[in-house]
């Protein structure tokens, strides 16, 4: 009985007697089922891109990002519930804010990590809330250099060099562990992301897809910013060019 969560699936403060919280699980696989979202760390900075599937030929371009700039040095990308995705985002903008009125800086990656950690988790521990189905990737460059992180519904979170979240996420992460990070820029890496983002969607069931890219580089002076129309262009004919390379072959 457990296993499938029945009669421990009705509030995130329950423990299944494995030891699992089902809504958390749930969340996940709000997250798992969405466009693809990925992020690179390259030598220059970080690029994120996502995969946001169009649900009616009638919606406007550019409606409904999945990729945002929440700080002047930091932005978000994610994958799953669009409306809760926006609330991180409102909540990290936030924080930024308080840590910028507070401590007259730029807020540091791994700072801004924790606290939207902390924040998403805090949905795991009230009867009368619910988990966010949202997965978080957060691109940043501080006194560091460029960070990547990654923050999942249940408020872990990772620090990575690339990762993917979404439906094509194994074959991304595939595609990513073959790539030589520490030597890519951010200008080759966003013809990269829309390639790997082309190939891992699938055309026979999914809708059609808008292709959203963006960066904080050397390249945009350290600025979290939408990646140029130009090389957004660029990128997303190669991406298709080699599709079609790849399908003739």
């Amino acid at each position: 009985m457990s296993s499938i969560g029945t009669g421990y699936d009705l509030s995130p403060t329950t423990f299944s007697p494995d030891g699992k919280v089902f809504q958390v699980d749930y969340a996940t696989k709000a997250v798992d089922n969405s466009g693809t979202a990925i992020g690179i760390r390259c030598k220059d900075g970080v690029v994120l891109g996502v995969e946001k599937l169009v649900v009616s030929k009638m919606l406007v371009a550019g409606s409904n990002r999945r990729v945002h700039a929440v700080d002047k040095h930091a932005g978000i990308a994610f994958a799953g519930l669009c409306p809760d995705g926006r609330q991180i985002v409102n909540r990290a903008r936030g924080e930024a804010a308080q840590y910028k009125s507070f401590y007259g800086d730029l807020i540091p990656a791994q700072t801004f990590c924790d606290r939207i950690a902390s924040y998403v988790h805090l949905f795991t521990l009230y009867w009368y809330v619910r988990p966010y189905g949202v997965g978080t990737l957060l691109a940043c460059y501080d006194k560091d250099g460029p960070q990547l992180y990654h923050c999942e519904p249940s408020g872990i979170a990772y620090r990575f060099f690339g990762t993917a979240v979404g439906k094509g996420r194994q074959t991304a992460k595939t595609e990513i562990e073959k790539l030589k990070l520490d030597e890519l820029t951010c200008r080759e890496a966003v013809v990269i992301v829309a390639k790997i983002i082309h190939q891992v969607h699938d055309d026979a069931k999914d809708k059609q897809f808008e292709l959203e890219l963006g960066w904080v580089c050397d390249e945009s002076n350290k600025m979290f910013q939408k990646v140029p129309t130009e090389l957004h262009a660029a990128a997303e004919a190669a991406a298709k060019a080699s599709l079609e390379e790849d399908m003739e072959d």
